[in-house]
This record gives structure tokens, sequence and C-alpha cells, in this order.
């Protein structure tokens, strides 16, 4: 079946007086499998929402305890989107998760559970395509916590405290929603996407596999953020590559800090 063409918007920053220049587009276009198996249809065949429970999904440590959002955690959306947080960062006392934009699209309130019971935030901000990401502004509630770090399931959590570039050759880990966590080199950087709604640049590239159901998941090198996962080709069974969209500009266009 061929994908639906929807009209999409691309929302302003909720902070005024960041100007984006626009990159250049590398001279490569991937021909890949989008990875958007956690999002419901919405008039396209690529947002077939996947079947099964996430596996990083936010917990709470125990009974009367605030529910924990880390990166990698899965949230809820009043209209039926779930999508996987990135990174946390915040502007001063504000706090917000960084989640991809094409994931976020049409979704204005986000919940830690699927039965919606748990209230996290409001989406701030959104840019897609030419970028795919998105961010979630979070509400000051002794309900909910949100750590500066990436969970790596089994209870076990890395903690990222600042952000960098993309450099061929550097290696990274990516959180799995399917895979689990699984690490790799960087292969290539100022890569461009062509998606139904539009292009997206900018992006980069890594030797790992990834799989249906892991768009947003964070990539990272130790405590640094390098960016999330958008798309990719491939498989785990069969090797693959994975696009990320950077971490670095969407920090500064917003005015955010990892922690």
């Amino acid at each position: 079946m061929s994908p639906h063409l929807n009209p999409y918007r691309t929302e302003r920053p909720f902070r005024g007086g960041f100007g984006r220049a626009l990159r250049t587009a590398a001279s490569a276009v991937a021909a890949l499998t989008l990875l958007l198996g956690w999002f419901t249809a919405t008039g396209s065949a690529a947002y077939a929402q996947e079947s099964g429970t996430p596996k990083a999904t936010a917990a709470t440590s125990a009974a009367g305890k605030a529910v924990a959002v880390r990166g990698g955690n899965v949230i809820y959306s009043s209209i039926g989107t779930r999508c996987t947080v990135g990174f946390n960062a915040r502007s001063g006392s504000t706090y917000y998760g960084l989640v991809s934009g094409r994931c976020a699209q049409g979704a204005t309130n986000w919940y830690a559970d699927a039965a919606l019971t748990v209230f996290v935030g409001t989406t701030a901000g959104s840019s897609f395509p030419v970028n795919d990401y998105a961010l979630i502004r979070y509400t000051t509630s002794t309900a909910v916590t949100f750590p500066g770090e990436v969970t790596l399931g089994a209870g076990g959590a890395q903690d990222i405290t600042g952000a960098a570039n993309p450099t061929v050759g550097r290696s990274l880990c990516h959180v799995s929603q399917v895979a689990g966590v699984r690490c790799g080199t960087i292969t290539a950087v100022n890569v461009t996407i062509n998606y139904p709604e539009g292009v997206v640049s900018g992006l980069f590239s890594s030797n790992i596999c990834s799989e249906p159901g892991d768009v947003g998941g964070p990539a990272f090198s130790g405590t640094t953020a390098l960016g999330i996962i958008v798309a990719g080709s491939g498989s785990c069974s069969s090797g693959g590559t994975t696009f990320y969209q950077p971490v670095v500009e969407w920090l500064s266009v917003y005015g955010l800090s990892l922690y």
C-alpha cells in the first residue's frame, strides 16, 4: 500500500529569536526502511503501529513512589501515539524530553503510561521535515521525576552529562526498544533522507543495526549524548545501518542543556 501523503506542519520553537541556519544537504540520499513501529496509524502506511509491549516503559520503584521517565523510556499521547524519549534536558528549573519530530506530530498531551493516568507534559515545539525533533515540556509534579540518565534495561542506567557533534569513527551505543543496547561506530555525517513528507538533512549514521519500533532511541558515547534514532535499513538478523538526528543543534535552538 502506498503511503498517503498528509500535509505537514513545522512549528516554531517556543523560545523567540532562535534563527536556524540551513545546513548543506549531503550528496548521497539514503534508501532505507523507516523504523516507525511505535506510531499509531494516521493515514500513512509508514505509521502502522507494532504490536506488543515496549520494553522500556517508565518505571515506578515501589507503590506510592514517583514514576521516573528517563531517556529510552516510552511516553504516550492522548491521541494514541507512543514515542521514545531520547534524552531529558532543562532550561533553568524547567525540564524537557527530546523526542522524534515525526513521532510527535499532532500530539499535545503526554503520559508515562498507556492508560493515560500519569501526566508528564505537553508538546512545546517540533520540526519535521527539515529536521526530525520535538520537545516535550515536562510538568512539575511529585508523581513523576525526570533523571538525566538513559535506561539500559534490567535496572541499569547510563548518566548523560553533555552533548557533542558526531564525527566519523567515533564509538557509540544506542538503546533499541526491540534489540536492547547495541554498540558500533559512526560511519557518516551530513546524511540526507527523503521522506514522503519532505527532506530531512544533517543526520548521521552508524554501523549498528536497529529494528522497527526503535525510533527515538538515544545514541550516546559514554556520558555524552550524540543523537536519537530516526530511521534505518536492514535488521539485527542480517545487519544494517541506523540514522540519527544530532542533538547539539537541537539543544541550541531551544536553549537547553543536558544534566
